[in-house]
């Protein structure tokens, strides 16, 4: 993979983000493109009754609702951004549908002169989405049979005319069959607009006619970009990323033209802004559900709207990036960001980084010949004077199986009475949703796990809400359980059957006297209760390296330990992040330490062994942001020279 000129993006502070959004404000956009409108209409039997015409059962329809669609959604997404003036650029029908359209589009901050009306031979593009339940029904299109005429494509570039000259950035939609964009003689007059005003930025999000628009940028997502270079490729099919960067390379070579590709959950990768290398802008991890419907046109409206204040089109789709996952977080509708919205998630974003390394053990990169996996080197100023450990599954395995009491746990609570006698499809999908809720929050606090059980509780609905417990009355359960098989193996501790080493993980007591006797001083954090983290790290006798502190939870889901433990050290040392460092075997260390700019490793462990690696871990600390990763400490010596640590 290093073969690849593509490189990690520095992500944006809170602050950038926040001062890229304080622009919107004066922010001035054409959309030119398909305005559609989205139809639906709730279908209830209850109220059929058979057609004296046809004989038929006719369908009736409780409940309408229409919004904008396509080109319009696009504009919605702009107003939602606060940007001050938006220009619609397209043609309706002159049919009740087009009407509803433009009333829709009334805003002070939408100037619709740009939006014209074919009497004959165009229809509104809409599109009636029928649903019996939550069944839906074959949708109805309307306007794929459309033909603009020469006097509307004539009016239609006179008034384009006037409004190219009232802002710095066009965005350019073509997503329907029946679209302005189908005329090639519309296409070629287009393109002289563009050509004629080169000092306007040209954004082409388009299915099928990015070769016909030089001089623009391009937003496509991975598979358009194969199907512009001519590979076909299967839905299901997996695309890699090598591949997709030497298409991109390619389409840049044959258009000289910037790149945008957007890649769902994976992120965005930008080419030919100004740097020689693609630049590859890492998805966000969503704690919950997600819907993609909407986030394209909420990442292409945001692009827009960023770049037309002046912003460097790569920091651009960064916050495009992030106003998508807000999008993708709103299920059952065509969502829009906000700029408080995008503050909010950019602010605690959990970013998926190096996805294909983290899928692909082959593709490791190991250091001289040791068990020790480099996705980053350790920085050059790197002098480690700080070092924060996590406890279970980094150090101590006496909590290993922790899942296997949590799992039953969460299941007994969603189901609630219905436990012993769900159907399995219902058994099933609820088991799914909870062993992918606890592979997500591994190594957040427990309370703050509780907070997420309560609402996958009230989810699926299968609980009454009074018989619904708080999330303290959750953790209770879940402790007196965890408590049990803890205890019992202290208790084998206790009677000499086994010793600390049983409970350990190879090497780990070693390196952390080792660290202790370097000078290095060191914290233990953990998301377990803090008494209890204290009391297991003196029983397992290595609580007296630890003089930094030991921390836990409180009970507080606003006072997570590793966060606080991180910006404490920091405060002291000045925020000299190079003196820093965390190991752990869960994300929110490495996630929490390598957003300061601190070095992490991931302790990928098998904790049942003790050694060895764990490779579904493996893959999270790789996307939670680890820089390096080993299995276990048993080498530690030759970590300890990785590290540049002083010699022993």
């Amino acid at each position: 993979m290093k073969s690849l000129s593509l490189q990690p993006y520095d992500h944006l502070s809170r602050q950038e983000v926040a001062a890229t959004l304080d622009n919107l404000s004066r922010a001035s956009i054409a959309v030119l493109g398909d305005f559609c409108l989205d139809v639906y209409w709730t279908i209830d039997p209850s109220a059929s009754e058979i057609s004296v015409e046809t004989g038929l059962k006719t369908e009736p329809v409780r409940a309408q609702r229409y919004t904008p669609g396509g080109a319009g959604n696009v504009v919605m997404n702009l107003l939602a951004l606060g940007v001050s003036k938006v220009h619609p650029v397209g043609v309706l029908g002159n049919d009740p549908y087009g009407r509803e359209l433009r009333r829709l589009l009334e805003a002070p901050q939408i100037n619709q002169a740009g939006l014209i009306s074919q009497s004959e031979g165009w229809a509104t593009h809409s599109y009636v989405k029928r649903y019996t339940g939550d069944q839906e029904a074959n949708r109805v299109d309307l306007g794929n049979y459309n033909h603009l005429s020469e006097a509307t494509s004539d009016e239609f570039f006179s008034r384009l005319e006037k409004i190219v000259k009232q802002v710095s950035v066009v965005l350019v939609n073509h997503q329907v069959i029946g679209s302005i964009h189908d005329s090639e003689a519309f296409r070629a007059r287009l393109a002289g607009v563009m050509e004629q005003h080169r000092d306007v930025c040209f954004i082409i999000d388009s299915r099928g006619y990015h070769e016909s628009y030089p001089h623009a940028v391009h937003k496509l997502n991975d598979r358009e970009v194969m199907r512009a270079c001519g590979v076909h490729i299967e839905q299901d099919d997996v695309l890699s990323l090598e591949s997709l960067v030497t298409h991109i390379e390619k389409l840049h070579s044959l258009w000289k033209s910037p790149l945008v590709v957007t890649r769902g959950a994976r992120g965005c990768i930008v080419f030919g802004s100004g740097s020689k290398n693609a630049l590859q802008i890492f998805g966000v991890q969503l704690p919950g559900r997600s819907d993609p419907v909407g986030a394209g046109d909420t990442f292409v409206a945001t692009l827009a709207a960023i770049v037309s204040t002046g912003t460097n089109l790569t920091a651009a789709a960064f916050v495009a990036n992030l106003a998508a996952a807000v999008t993708a977080q709103k299920l059952f509708q065509t969502g829009t960001a906000s700029p408080g919205e995008i503050e909010e998630l950019g602010a605690n974003a959990e970013y998926a980084f190096r996805p294909e390394l983290a899928e692909s053990p082959h593709h490791a990169q190991y250091s001289g010949g040791s068990e020790i996996e480099v996705i980053v080197e350790p920085f050059p100023a790197l002098n480690i004077r700080h070092a924060i450990f996590d406890h279970d599954g980094t150090i101590s395995s006496l909590r290993e199986g922790w899942e296997q009491i949590m799992e039953p746990m969460m299941m007994k609570a969603v189901l609630g009475a219905h436990y012993a006698t769900a159907d399995e499809t219902l058994f099933h999908r609820v088991k799914s949703r909870v062993r992918d809720f606890i592979e997500r929050t591994t190594g957040i606090q427990t309370i703050t796990q509780m907070h997420g059980l309560v609402d996958l509780v009230g989810e699926f609905g299968l609980v009454p809400a009074d018989k619904i417990l708080s999330p303290a009355e959750y953790k209770a359960v879940y402790n007196t359980e965890l408590k049990a098989l803890v205890n019992r193996r202290l208790g084998k501790l206790d009677c000499g059957e086994l010793d600390a080493g049983d409970f350990t993980l190879k090497g780990a007591v070693p390196f952390i006297r080792a660290l202790h006797k370097s000078g290095v001083r060191l914290y233990l954090a953990s998301g377990t209760d803090e008494d209890d983290v204290k009391l297991e790290a003196a029983r397992l006798g290595y609580s007296d390296v630890f003089t930094g502190g030991i921390y836990g939870s409180v009970g507080q889901v606003t006072k997570d330990a590793k966060k606080i433990v991180i910006e404490r050290i920091l405060h002291e040392v000045g925020g000299a992040f190079e003196q820093l460092i965390a190991f752990g075997d869960g994300p929110v260390e490495m996630r929490e330490t390598q957003r300061r700019g601190s070095y992490t490793v991931g302790i990928a462990s098998d904790e049942m062994r003790r050694f060895g690696m764990n490779l579904d871990k493996r893959s999270r600390l790789i996307r939670a942001g680890a820089h390096a990763i080993i299995p276990d400490f048993s080498q530690w010596e030759k970590l300890w020279s990785f590290l540049r640590l002083p010699p022993l």
